[in-house]
């Protein structure tokens, strides 16, 4: 049976309140259920809660640089996982269970997977890896790529949400005239982060054209050359029943 996770949110609302008690600056002290937080709470529009202002708060967190990461980690939120006793029927159950009991498991070190051969020059240097993650080894950072996608079919259309979430990157984009003959220069790096089919992330290159209208900053870009310099990282999203969300961090 899938997940029907309109009524989940209901049913795990209170149990977050219980399960994420950390302050999301503390990414690095943050275990699983800030993921099964951003995932239920996404769905449902980001309904007032104190579990959810927290989850959204780490989501935009995710994405405000340096550096830039998936905001939802979905295989973070262990909705396949084990428990003692009877076996669970639906997922649902098992979900539940990892709210209210928690998870031993300690997280991996949050970095998205490059898409190494649309962006080239980009690379990811595990021994650059953010300081927080001193016991990361060798064998947990294969591991996180193994697993870098939910651990149960999300591929109905009830998680189509997860796949609407889009992360653009606007890594520098600046236009000015130049020159006698006031030619205008301009040069943009804007790459794409999405979602597969079962919550898995990747990046790909991408250009200002493909920015969504809510993008506020490169209005102008292409027309008659107004100076421009802009950086940013947007991410937009619709929740279970449709409705449109964004977030713009300028920096």
């Amino acid at each position: 049976m899938r997940v029907q996770v309109k009524n989940l949110l209901k049913v795990t609302l209170p149990a977050l309140a219980l399960a994420c008690p950390i302050a999301p600056t503390q990414a690095s002290a943050q275990t699983y259920p800030i993921d099964c937080a951003i995932l239920l709470c996404l769905s449902g529009g980001w309904p007032a809660s104190v579990p959810c202002a927290r989850a959204r708060a780490e989501f935009i967190r995710r994405i405000t640089p340096w550096p830039v990461e998936p905001p939802l980690q979905i295989w973070r939120c262990p909705m396949g996982a084990s428990f003692d006793g009877p076996a669970k029927s639906r997922p649902t159950d098992r979900i539940i269970d990892t709210l209210f009991h928690g998870a031993d498991t300690p997280p991996k070190y949050s970095s998205p997977v490059l898409d190494h051969a649309a962006l080239g020059d980009d690379r990811l240097d595990v021994e650059g890896l953010n300081a927080t993650s001193g016991n990361l080894v060798m064998a947990d950072y294969a591991l996180h790529l193994a697993q870098d996608r939910a651990d149960i079919d999300i591929s109905g259309p009830e998680f189509n949400f997860v796949r609407s979430i889009r992360v653009f990157d606007v890594r520098h984009a600046w236009q000015r005239e130049s020159g006698q003959d006031g030619d205008c220069n301009r040069s943009a790096t804007v790459v794409l982060g999405s979602y597969g089919t079962q919550g898995d992330f990747s990046w790909s290159a991408s250009s200002p054209a493909a920015l969504p209208a809510a993008h506020v900053g490169l209005e102008g870009w292409g027309e008659h050359c107004p100076g421009i310099w802009h950086r940013s990282v947007f991410v937009e999203w619709r929740d279970y029943s449709g409705t449109y969300g964004f977030e713009q961090v300028n920096y």
